[in-house]
């Protein structure tokens, strides 16, 4: 008896319903993009290792999905390596290729290597499938979509406002009212880690600190410790862990802490910078949130943070983030180059919209008009009915078959079409067709000749 079959944990498969959901978040995103400026660009779904790993840190690292030399890779292995159970110094003698972790270092690498090509400042979007090997839970696969934007090649703040606004826009079409885009600067973290005295464990610091409000206080503390971050450095940053109030309060208090510290004071001027333009210009339902703790444990960013959470009542984790990575491009050769982008978590946003019922009913359908199919000449004239409607951008079909009208129209209402066209022998003869509408189920007759009149009532539909 044949094993019946599966696919990995963290993949999916996804039925017609679902991919016209996700192609219309896809569209919206899309659509944002290109009104913001945004180029489209594609990379391989899997890079060099040496490109991607070590831009992630170490949690990240692992999570990097490798791919196996072809051939009899084994062989190479010299037998001390192979002995040595050693996953670190084996790997990269059997694997030379690694599927993508993310959109934003593969999209660095391409602009090293096409910077010739390139008009800066140089917006991109880009959406495709990243896999990483995580563990699988609601909201949380190993392969799985993200819509990028970036640019590179401007350092002013006027690229993260910008970004800020192209979140509100997407989620205000998208009915996701409400979403909080929460802000915080990479530079104002590694200042708090200078005043406490733990700059040289910035990185440990900034891993445990983002997993705040998903383990709580006393675990991320605990974790410092677990890290070498003294007792006294993490009462000195106490003042994180209830920082409320409105973004200038909290502001100010980030001003107090950070006082000695260059650096910091450099983040706090930039954050309020983009505060105070938000404030000015306004935004349409998405609410702005300084989060002192928001971390993004990514090694790659040096200024602006961001991530977004669900409108309130969703528990969801963050449905978008990014930030600013001014060095990002310098580690494939290229100094000098800033870059700032953000990413929206299709998966996600999927899921948000699906518990929210936000979706519209009209993807539900997924053809116009069905012709009943009642033998050989009959189907010949609904084909070419058929083709004068598709020629006019509606979907409609023929059914296959001369089945049982029973069959046909249950096949009708299995896929929510709207309009059943029926032409028999009798309707054959008189050169028409009888369409019957199938949520009011009134019929109505119209010439073979002139489709034109049952076209306009589509329209109007």
């Amino acid at each position: 008896m044949s094993q019946k079959p599966s696919i990995p944990k963290g993949t999916r498969d996804f039925s017609p319903t679902e991919v016209a959901k996700r192609n219309y978040i896809i569209q919206t995103i899309r659509k944002h993009f290109e009104v913001y400026g945004f180029q489209p660009i594609e990379t391989p779904s899997f890079e060099n290792s040496e490109t991607l790993m070590g831009k992630y840190g170490d949690e990240g690292d692992r999570l990097i999905f490798k791919i196996l030399n072809s051939g009899d890779f084994i062989s190479k292995v010299d037998d001390v390596t192979y002995s040595s159970k050693n996953s670190t110094s084996l790997t990269p003698k059997i694997s030379e290729k690694a599927l993508r972790y993310d959109l934003t270092v593969p999209f660095a690498r391409y602009v090293v290597m096409h910077q010739n090509e390139i008009d800066f400042p140089f917006k991109r979007y880009q959406i495709q499938p990243v896999w990483r090997a995580d563990r699988p839970q609601k909201g949380r696969f190993r392969e799985f979509y993200q819509c990028d934007a970036d640019v590179v090649g401007a350092n002013a703040l006027l690229q993260e406002v910008e970004f800020v606004q192209l979140y509100d826009a997407v989620f205000t079409d998208l009915g996701l009212k409400g979403a909080t885009i929460k802000l915080n600067n990479r530079k104002i973290l590694s200042g708090i880690a200078e005043v406490i005295g733990a700059k040289h464990l910035l990185v440990d610091f900034t891993v445990a600190l983002d997993k705040l409000d998903k383990i709580g206080e006393e675990k991320v503390k605990q974790e410092m410790m677990d890290k070498g971050i003294s007792e006294q450095a993490i009462a000195k940053a106490s003042p994180l862990f209830q920082m409320v109030g409105s973004s200038q309060e909290q502001l100010d208090q980030l001003k107090s802490l950070l006082v000695e510290s260059e650096i910091g004071m450099e983040g706090i001027a930039e954050m309020q910078e983009i505060v105070n333009t938000i404030e000015e210009i306004g935004l349409q339902s998405a609410k702005l949130q300084l989060d002192v703790t928001l971390a993004r444990g990514l090694n790659y960013y040096t200024g602006a943070i961001f991530e977004v959470s669900a409108p309130e009542g969703v528990k969801m984790g963050s449905i978008g983030g990014g930030g600013r990575y001014d060095d990002l491009t310098g580690i494939f050769g290229l100094k000098g180059v800033s870059g700032v982008g953000i990413s929206f978590g299709l998966d996600r946003i999927y899921l948000v919209l699906e518990e929210l019922g936000l979706f519209p009913e009209t993807l539900e359908k997924s053809i116009d008009v069905l012709c009943i199919n009642f033998g050989k000449a009959e189907s010949l004239a609904s084909l070419k009915l058929v083709g004068k409607l598709r020629a006019n951008g509606v979907k409609a079909e023929v059914y296959p078959s001369a089945a049982k009208m029973q069959k046909q129209m249950k096949y009708a209402n299995n896929r929510q079409v709207p309009f059943v066209v029926m032409i028999g022998d009798q309707e054959l003869s008189k050169g028409e067709f009888v369409v019957k509408n199938m949520t009011t189920g009134k019929q109505q007759v119209y010439s073979l000749d002139n489709a034109k009149e049952f076209l306009s009532e589509l329209v109007t539909e």
